[in-house]
C-alpha cells in the first residue's frame, strides 16, 4: 500500500443553489495516477480544483502532505501551488504574448529565479516532450499538439509532487492525444510525481493506475490501492 499524499473527505461545494460536489472522498498516493472520471456535469472537475487549492470546498476536509489545507490562509495555497502543483488544461492556457520558452520558464520565474537559469531549465523540460525547436514561436504559431506539450513542460518546470491535469487531450485529435499522453505519463513518472487526471475517454483514464468515478457530486472507488 502505497502511502497516501493528498485526499479529500466529505467534500461539499454548491454554486448557488447547485450542489456541484456533495460528500466526494478521494485519496492519492505518492507517485500514483489517478483518473476522475464521470459524465458532464458530475463534479469532477470541481473535486480537481478543490484538491488543488483553486476553489475552496464548502465543507469537508483535503489534506496534502499530513497537513489540513482547507483552510490554509491564500498566500501559503498561492505558494503551494507555484512550488509543489502543476496544471495542465484542455485547452493550454498558454500566455499568447510570450514565447513558448517563456511560458515554460513563468512558474521558476514567478520563484524568483533569474531569467537565464529559468529558461534553461525550461529548455530542458521542452527537449524531453520534443518541443524546444518551437522555444522562439509564441502560441498562437504552434499547433494544438505542440502547444499542450508545451504546456506538460510547463506544469513539470518546478517538479511538483502533484499534477492536476484537467482534460488534457480534450481539444485534440486521437494522435495528437496520445502523443501527448505518451509523454506527459513518462515525464510524470520519471519525477515520481503524483497524477490527478479528469478526463471522461477511457482511452486517456487507461494510462492511470486507478480511477475514481464521480456521479451527482459523490465519488466511487476513492481509496488509495497497491500499484506498480
Amino acid at each position: 500500500m502505497t502511502t497516501t499524499l493528498l485526499s479529500g473527505s466529505g467534500l461539499r461545494k454548491a454554486y448557488g443553489p447547485t450542489p456541484a460536489l456533495d460528500g466526494a472522498d478521494i485519496a492519492v498516493g505518492a507517485g500514483e495516477i489517478v483518473a476522475v472520471m464521470g459524465p458532464s456535469g458530475s463534479g469532477k472537475s470541481t473535486l480537481l480544483h478543490c484538491l488543488a487549492g483553486v476553489v475552496r470546498p464548502d465543507s469537508g476536509a483535503i489534506h496534502y502532505d499530513g497537513r489540513d489545507i482547507s483552510d490554509m490562509p491564500d498566500s501559503e495555497l498561492s505558494a503551494l501551488r507555484l512550488g509543489e502543483f502543476g496544471f495542465v488544461f484542455q485547452f493550454g492556457q498558454l500566455v499568447p504574448e510570450l514565447t513558448c520558452v517563456e511560458n515554460v520558464a513563468l512558474p521558476v520565474r514567478l520563484s524568483g529565479v533569474r531569467r537565464r537559469e529559468a529558461e534553461r531549465r525550461a529548455l530542458e523540460w521542452m527537449a524531453r516532450l520534443e518541443v524546444d525547436d518551437l522555444a522562439a514561436k509564441r502560441p498562437g504559431e504552434v499547433s494544438g499538439g505542440q502547444g499542450q506539450r508545451v504546456a506538460v513542460a510547463r506544469s513539470l518546470v518546478t517538479k511538483p509532487r502533484v499534477i492536476f491535469a484537467d482534460e488534457p487531450t480534450g481539444a485534440l485529435d486521437s494522435f495528437n492525444g496520445e502523443r501527448v499522453m505518451d509523454l506527459f505519463i513518462t515525464a510524470a513518472q520519471e519525477t515520481g510525481a503524483a497524477v490527478v487526471l479528469v478526463t471522461h475517454e477511457a482511452r486517456v483514464a487507461a494510462y492511470s493506475h486507478r480511477e475514481v468515478v464521480v456521479r451527482d457530486g459523490k465519488s466511487a472507488g476513492a481509496a488509495t490501492v497497491e500499484f506498480p
